[in-house]
């Protein structure tokens, strides 16, 4: 069980790392994508703006020191 919880540790670490705002956003992406793609829209233009976006969140909340 140990072993598990160790793979489990790393891969949060490693999805999530340090900010859990840009995993949640690009998880949100991914989702934005899907339903649209589902819809019938070609929705290859949305994940490109979302991580755009969010590495510009990142940048201004690390210039913050927040």
């Amino acid at each position: 069980m140990n072993a598990l919880r160790r793979f489990g540790a790393f891969w949060w670490d490693f999805v999530v790392g340090d900010d859990w705002v840009v995993a949640v956003g690009i998880v949100l992406g991914l989702g934005g994508v899907a339903l649209l793609e589902h819809a019938g829209i070609p929705a290859w233009w949305l994940l490109p703006l979302v991580v755009a976006a969010l590495l510009a969140l990142s940048l201004r909340r690390a210039i913050r020191g927040s």
